[in-house]
């Protein structure tokens, strides 16, 4: 018996706006109060990408537009469960005269799913400079789409990275979804961008940027092994997420994810990511750590 239905599984853009719809309780104690729905998983466990920028939502629920946010760290602390709702609780730790600092908390039967700090600024001049975009890459249109690796698998996973995501995802190094990997590369570059428009609002961008930040990253590690997705016995999981925005960009044009992993020790990865637009204008850097466990035996042989 659920809490609540779970939205969007017949409508993949659809789902995500409204996942990201929070609703005002109207509680007030010290902190402010809003609930929102899940979207539908194969595995019943929440996104984390979902979770994060559901958080994001209601901490900027809680200060003026003039004010966006430019960086965020979260933890996640226990798996969600899709068929309940899901509770934020935003405590206004600071407003400075240029910053805001906020904390949210992610709830699920009283007990913490995420928690997150994240804070804002009001527009401001300063110094400008930016690495460059890697060059020389295939563009989105000539890589193949999830669907056409996935599409005809029978496989409630596969079917819903095929057809139920609200993003275009495309690999410009193949994707690591099955089978051994041969390259061994601790890196990898995906272009993405949401399956249709989406409305103006910049915070909704921000939002839903931050959403598909958390599809990929941690590939770049299992790259690195010639691991999969698909590999038996593998057991990945995020452990945290951090991101700061450096400049605006609307996430329903295309755009470049480079990702690389420096290190991998003692069951965790971590990962790096760096987002451009398609004329090279880097917006956003990412990091996550991921517990990542395959079984030795499971793992490919090296390549020669």
């Amino acid at each position: 018996m659920t809490d609540t239905p779970t939205v969007g599984d017949a409508d993949p853009l659809a789902s995500l706006l409204t996942a990201l719809d929070l609703t005002d309780t109207g509680a007030r104690t010290s902190e402010d109060i809003y609930t929102g729905p899940s979207q539908w998983m194969p595995l019943g466990r929440v996104f984390g990408g979902q979770v994060l920028s559901q958080s994001l939502v209601a901490a900027q629920r809680t200060l003026d537009d003039d004010r966006t946010v430019h960086s965020m760290h979260g933890y996640f602390l226990r798996p969600g469960d899709v068929h309940k709702p899901i509770t934020f609780s935003v405590d206004r730790i600071h407003d400075g005269r240029s910053f805001s600092t906020r904390r949210t908390q992610a709830y699920q039967d009283g007990r913490p799913i995420l928690s997150m700090i994240a804070s804002f600024q009001r527009e401001d001049e300063g110094l400008d400079h930016q690495t460059e975009m890697p060059a020389d890459l295939t563009q989105p249109e000539d890589l193949p789409a999830e669907k056409d690796f996935l599409g005809s698998i029978d496989h409630p996973v596969a079917q819903y990275w095929a057809n139920g995501r609200p993003f275009d995802i495309r690999h410009v190094n193949g994707p690591v979804y099955f089978g051994h990997g041969a390259e061994r590369t601790a890196h990898q570059a995906v272009w993405f961008r949401s399956i249709g428009a989406l409305p103006d609002d910049p915070n909704l961008h921000r939002a839903a940027l931050v959403y598909a930040s958390d599809y990929s990253i941690l590939e770049s590690i299992l790259r690195r092994h010639g691991l999969t997705w698909g590999t038996p016995g593998i057991k990945v999981a995020s452990l945290d997420h951090a991101m700061w925005w450096h400049r605006f960009a609307r996430v329903d044009d295309w755009l470049l994810y480079v990702q690389e992993s420096p290190s991998a020790t003692g069951g965790r990865g971590l990962a790096q990511g760096r987002i451009f637009t398609r004329d090279g204008i880097l917006v956003a850097s990412v990091a996550q750590e991921g517990m990542v466990r395959a079984p030795r035996a499971e793992e490919a042989p090296q390549t020669t």
